[in-house]
């Protein structure tokens, strides 16, 4: 392995537990980018799997004791890895070191200028900004990503440049294990309902993540939204970092003007406080919606903050052009565009569906929806209904489990009948395997078609396309 900015020696031969996933996989192309002999497992085949094969990491399809070399320095596992996992308990039976995620992150970033990005939502947004511009300035960060750029086409890459740009996970707390130079936190609200019981144990694991700033560092946070503003006051004052907030409050310290949607673009307008050098920058963010242009402020912010200079990062900001499930056009047939959306979150919900909106024109918005997690839906469900009354019509499938398992009462019922009360077109479908021919059914040259969710909704936006592209449609 590489010896500037390495991980520990426990990295040099790491097995990686779920290696397929989008926070796993990214972690394991660094490692193996920076020479460390990299193996894994996961349970199906996918072009993630495909991609660290090219990098020399060995993946096995299906958990094994065998799996793991008689060699390996450590075993690699996430928070959706269970105790009874049998490579788990083959590791700890073998004495060898089981290492979180997180902490092999932490140690990827040791040496590092880490910009490490947090908040409810937006993160992999904003991250992917900050990645994609910070390249296209020849910076060559490092970065690790929780979704897949369109370009340059890789949720990790291990950079010659001193930056490190990162995700930081609020979900299970791992986001306190970094030690950022600069911090970014987007919004704050309460989600992930397994590991948190109310807003006050939320603002408590943020402020211990604020505490993780390394000296003479600073926290980049929103000046709009009222969970961000509830943290700004209680982390404020004392001898914690300097706090740089961004959004159209007047007193943001880069405040933005003007956000002036283009069809599937902004042009964006914003005014840098004195200490940030004064300048007024206008600058285009290649996706649509307001949401998106604001994680564009807070990535111009933070690149401000660690020294990048605003004038040059702003029109950098352009290069990016999307991560996949973000938002991700997939295909039109038959006047169709289908789209691919993983908002999950209430929040996130009404916000992409009122940034399609400005690009629907004269046609009509069309989700499939699917919810994610039985505790989520517990907490949010009717939330989520009410954020899908903002699209024309919806059909909604069973939720989603992830690592879960069921919760008696708790069904896509919840969603369905909140949207329903809010006067929405919904529609439940519990057979995944009828919605292509459904959404032939339902729509009409001009119309959009969004699959959204965090699950496997995505799988269907081909299905469907190949069904509007039949010749009976």
């Amino acid at each position: 392995m590489a010896p500037a900015g390495t991980a520990s020696d426990a990295l040099d031969r790491p097995h990686f537990i779920g290696i397929g996933g989008a926070g796993m996989s990214g972690v394991a192309k660094v490692l193996a980018m920076r020479g460390a002999r990299v193996s894994g497992s996961d349970t199906k085949d996918s072009p993630i799997v495909g991609a660290l094969r090219e990098l020399g990491a060995t993946v096995h399809i299906g958990h094994a004791a065998g799996n793991i070399a008689a060699d390996a320095t450590s075993v690699v596992v996430s928070s959706a890895i269970r105790a009874d996992n049998l490579e788990l308990v083959t590791a700890r039976e073998r004495g060898i070191p089981v290492v979180h995620r997180s902490d092999a992150l932490a140690a990827l970033m040791d040496g590092a200028r880490p910009i490490a990005v947090a908040g409810t939502h937006g993160k992999t947004t904003t991250t992917s900004m900050l990645a994609v511009s910070l390249r296209t300035l020849g910076l060559d960060p490092s970065y690790v990503i929780g979704g897949d750029l369109d370009a340059p086409g890789s949720s990790a890459r291990h950079g010659d440049g001193e930056i490190f740009v990162a995700e930081a996970d609020e979900s299970d707390r791992s986001f306190h294990k970094y030690a950022p130079e600069v911090a970014i936190i987007l919004n704050v609200e309460l989600d992930h309902h397994a590991n948190y019981a109310s807003m006050d144990e939320i603002y408590a694991s943020f402020e211990t993540f604020v505490g993780r700033i390394r000296p003479g560092g600073a926290l980049v946070i929103s000046a709009d939204q009222s969970g961000a503003r509830e943290l700004t006051a209680r982390v404020s004052g004392g001898e914690g970092p300097r706090v740089l907030t961004y959004g159209e409050d007047e007193g943001a310290d880069v405040r933005v003007l003007a956000i002036e949607p283009h069809g599937l673009t902004s042009e964006v307008t914003v005014r840098l406080a004195e200490s940030l050098g004064g300048a007024e920058i206008t600058f285009t963010v290649s996706v649509p919606g307001r949401h998106y242009a604001l994680n564009a402020v807070a990535a111009l912010t933070a690149g401000a903050a660690l020294g990048v200079p605003a004038h040059e990062l702003a029109p950098a900001l352009a290069s990016y052009t999307g991560v996949k499930r973000r938002l991700q056009l997939k295909g039109t047939e038959a006047g169709v565009q289908l789209i691919d959306s993983y908002a999950h979150h209430p929040t996130e919900i009404a916000a992409d569906l009122e940034a399609i909106r400005g690009g629907a024109g004269e046609g009509r918005v069309l989700v499939v929806f699917q919810p994610h997690l039985f505790s989520r839906t517990q907490e949010l469900g009717t939330e989520m209904g009410e954020a899908l009354a903002l699209a024309d019509a919806s059909v909604v499938l069973d939720i989603y489990p992830a690592r879960e398992d069921p919760v008696p009462g708790i069904t896509s019922a919840l969603v369905i009948d909140a949207a329903a009360r809010h006067g929405a077109d919904v529609t439940a479908e519990h057979d995944r395997n009828a919605v292509p021919e459904l959404i032939a059914g339902m729509a009409k040259p001009g119309d959009l078609v969004l699959t959204m969710g965090a699950g496997d909704v995505t799988d269907l936006g081909p299905e469907i396309l190949a069904r509007l592209q039949s010749p009976e449609n």
